[in-house]
């Protein structure tokens, strides 16, 4: 959501984050299983790569880890309840190893650790260290520590130096495309968002640190890279000329990296959608033509008591001004039903500013009080049958834009990059430019490549068709 990216998996996952295959023979051995948004699934990515220096190879099977690190998403308060009952799960391997004299270290690192920090180790005893978001470079000594002095540890300091100086180069990418984080932090301090307590104060990395890293990625075979920040639009990182560079700059100079053939980037607050960045759309043909702007509710009076800082009316009007810049502009879009206080008729506007929109994609939310933020001390919090109904309408109505906007695409010719192999034999599995899902029957040799796809027909959750080389 909003100020903590898109939810990519609330309930988390164990897919392996890296992309690479369980690890298989000798040394030691880590799981990670990630919850929450993209920039979780690259803190865990390079979390992996820090730890393959101290001898630990990456696997996805828990039995066989010699250490158990749990990344953690604070955004949704069921998240933050899946770790607990994930470590009660964790705990009971932890002892079927103990009792075939194995030892397992169990960390829980990102959101959740920052915001309840001691209370983890006392509500799940299993866990050995806790880390904040800003500290998992320090993870290869924090092991190293808990192991000799056979105590928990709770890492969760704001560390002066910055993170990324300390983590090693990125590792060969088995995949075509690839997160990037090139800020953190969220200085907006909407009433309802805990970012600005787990993640800290906006922070935007050097533009020749982003740029080295990106020239990486792209040269082990990434093709599409997505820049990441909690407010992503508000960067303003210093170049080594001593200017600094917004993202439109970052964009346009990552964009004449040769090899690269696609960018994106997430999420962006209304309030910092500048001109340059509107422009850069109209300008640059490698940046996509989609974008998440969290508009969270269409009522005045509820983005007031949220924070927001823009009214209903100015959203519009700035979704306007990038349509006239860029009118192949697809949006996705955050919102939340159910905040504090909100009436019917307040609900009914936010289901009317999504109607004069016309989203491509959003994600739904019902209003969940976070522990610490403001939003949680309001009075009137509503019933939870009223946002429940409210949120079956939103997703409803959600679920026809999408279902439209996929028909739209049916009989265009649409270009796809292939990212991997479907379920079929002689089957590719790509994203369009508009992020959706696009199968169609190719050889292994279009892997990696941007190919004109006629659209000939839509699912629930993609689309199929056909390439037409050029």
């Amino acid at each position: 959501m909003d100020d903590g990216l898109t939810e990519i998996d609330p309930g988390g996952t164990d897919a392996s984050p890296a992309g690479f295959p369980a690890a298989r023979g000798g040394g030691r051995k880590v799981f990670v299983r990630t919850f929450g948004c993209q920039m979780n699934v690259y803190d865990s990515e390079r979390m992996t790569e820090a730890l393959a220096s101290s001898g630990y190879a990456e696997t996805s099977a828990i039995e066989e880890a010699d250490l158990v690190i749990l990344n953690t998403c604070h955004i949704r308060e069921k998240a933050a309840e899946k770790v607990y009952s994930d470590l009660g799960r964790v705990r009971a391997v932890k002892q079927e190893r103990a009792s075939a004299g194995a030892e397992t270290v169990v960390a829980v690192v990102g959101c959740v650790a920052q915001a309840e920090g001691a209370e983890i180790v006392r509500r799940a005893p299993v866990v050995d260290l806790v880390v904040g978001p800003q500290g998992y470079h320090r993870l290869p000594e924090l092991i190293a520590r808990t192991r000799a002095e056979s105590r928990s540890l709770v890492d969760t300091e704001f560390p002066e130096e910055e993170k990324f100086a300390h983590l090693p180069e990125r590792a060969a990418q088995r995949r075509t495309t690839a997160f990037l984080t090139v800020q953190e932090g969220c200085d907006k301090f909407c009433t309802f968002c805990v970012v600005p307590y787990t993640r800290g104060a906006e922070y935007s990395r050097a533009v020749e640190d982003i740029e080295r890293e990106a020239r990486s990625l792209v040269a082990s075979g990434v093709r599409e890279l997505t820049l990441l920040g909690q407010n992503v639009n508000g960067y303003h990182g210093l170049a080594a000329d001593g200017r600094t560079y917004s993202l439109a700059d970052l964009v346009c100079r990552l964009a004449r990296i040769e090899g690269l053939e696609r960018l994106r980037y997430t999420t962006s607050h209304p309030r910092d959608m500048s001109d340059d960045l509107i422009a850069a759309h109209a300008a640059e043909p490698k940046l996509m033509p989609y974008l998440h702007l969290p508009y969270q509710a269409g009522s005045d009076r509820i983005l007031a008591a949220m924070n927001r800082k823009h009214t209903a009316r100015e959203y519009v009007d700035l979704v306007r001004r990038i349509r006239a810049a860029k009118p192949d502009m697809a949006l996705s879009t955050d919102i939340i039903v159910g905040f504090p206080g909100e009436t019917e008729e307040e609900f009914s506007e936010t289901l009317a500013v999504f109607e004069e929109i016309g989203f491509a994609a959003a994600y739904s939310f019902k209003y969940s009080p976070r522990p610490g933020t403001p939003a949680e001390k309001l009075d009137s919090q509503v019933p939870e049958a009223v946002k429940m109904e409210r949120l079956a309408r939103l997703q409803s109505m959600i679920e026809r834009h999408q279902s439209a906007f996929a028909a739209r695409c049916v009989g265009r010719t649409l270009p796809v990059l292939f990212e991997r192999h479907g379920r079929h034999p002689g089957q590719l599995i790509g994203r369009s430019p508009y992020l959706q899902g696009v199968h169609a029957a190719a050889g292994a040799e279009y892997l990696g490549q941007v190919v004109p796809v006629e659209i000939s027909s839509c699912g629930p959750n993609s689309l199929a068709g056909v390439i037409r080389p050029e």
